[in-house]
């Protein structure tokens, strides 16, 4: 679903892309995903990018922005070199404000509920049989159950278009379901922590999360020691999945971030979906996310070897990709700048 949020970046940027692993294809024997998993991949990630390019920039959207923020403040903690920004979309980064349904189906519910309900077995006639997982079919009935009137709509319109003999617009609705009718199964471990971590315990804004480092090691995610690296927040005004002032919450959290290296923006008319694909994101956020970033990066030095800019994204449902750019207007000078989002991985 990040196809469109791509499109635009590869108008400015390289992108490179680590995708998910469907969990259903990782044999047992190549063990478990956790959360903690998930943010210690996303810090290898971004020293990665350090070390070929300098520094990088980070996108995080939707549920990636809380392991995002949290590798961040781990290396920020621990005296490494951070990202030269970070935006995040759409986001739960403090799912008590302004909860959606999604929110309350996690508070409502306990955590033996989702385990008990939405978990199961990998069938035997796949590589990762036997693996506890939550299945992609189940990921989309919720989708769906979300909105049931407006997938009802669309649907009715796609049949109308088609008996018109409107070839566009039945085009454009089989190229969105495409899309998002194709959820992979998605590691249980890695679930069921998210549920607990971000949407019943909270633990990211009570200051109480401790992460474990791939050498054992707890440590414990604090977003006040991140200071140098610039913030962006942006929200949909009508996004039904994460809320008004969820992701904004990531500024009061990093608050030893200076005041001008901060950054928010509400989308009129947007949803979820609306930040980060379609007409607003292109018009609307895109160019705004690009500004940001180029605020930020180092200017080009006249003297230096020509060399690629980049930018780090680690987008949305789709695990993190990575970016890099060359300003407009300015000579491919500058070292890169990457930037960061969401890894789906069944395995690890």
């Amino acid at each position: 679903m990040l196809r469109d949020t791509v499109k635009s970046l590869l108008s400015d940027q390289k992108v490179f892309i680590t995708d998910w692993k469907n969990a259903r294809l990782v044999p047992q024997e190549e063990g478990e995903f956790h959360l903690d998993d998930y943010i210690n991949y996303v810090q290898d990630f971004i020293r990665y990018l350090q070390k070929q390019y300098g520094n990088c920039h980070v996108i995080s959207v939707c549920q990636p922005t809380v392991p995002v923020l949290a590798a961040i403040s781990l290396m920020a903690s621990r005296g490494e070199t951070t990202p030269l920004s970070m935006t995040m979309m759409g986001g739960p980064i403090d799912a008590r404000r302004s909860p959606t349904s999604v929110n309350n189906l996690a508070t409502q519910r306990s955590f033996e509920w989702f385990e008990n309900n939405v978990i199961h077995r990998v069938p035997n006639n796949y590589p990762g049989a036997g693996r506890r997982v939550y299945p992609g079919f189940l990921q989309y009935t919720g989708f769906v159950a979300m909105n049931p009137d407006r997938h009802a709509s669309s649907h009715y319109d796609y049949f109308k278009d088609l008996v018109k003999g409107d070839d566009a617009s039945a085009e454009q609705h089989r190229k969105f379901y495409d899309e998002y009718n194709a959820v992979l199964d998605m590691d249980a471990n890695y679930y069921l922590e998210t549920i607990q971590t971000v949407f019943q315990d909270f633990s990211l804004v009570n200051g109480t999360w401790d992460v474990r480092a791939p050498d054992g090691t707890l440590e414990r995610v604090r977003p006040q020691d991140i200071t140098t690296t610039a913030l962006f927040t942006i929200e949909g005004e009508l996004d039904d999945i994460s809320g008004s002032g969820q992701t904004h919450a990531a500024q009061d959290l990093c608050a030893n971030i200076p005041a001008h290296l901060r950054l928010q923006y509400d989308v009129m008319g947007a949803g979820h979906y609306g930040i980060f694909s379609g007409r607003r994101w292109r018009d609307m956020v895109y160019p705004k996310v690009r500004g940001f970033i180029y605020a930020h990066h180092p200017a080009p030095e006249a003297d230096s070897a020509p060399v690629n800019d980049g930018e780090l994204v680690l987008a949305e449902d789709a695990a993190p990709q990575i970016a890099q750019h060359s300003p407009p207007h300015t000579p491919n000078t500058a070292r890169p700048a990457p930037t960061s989002s969401k890894r789906r991985r069944g395995g690890r």
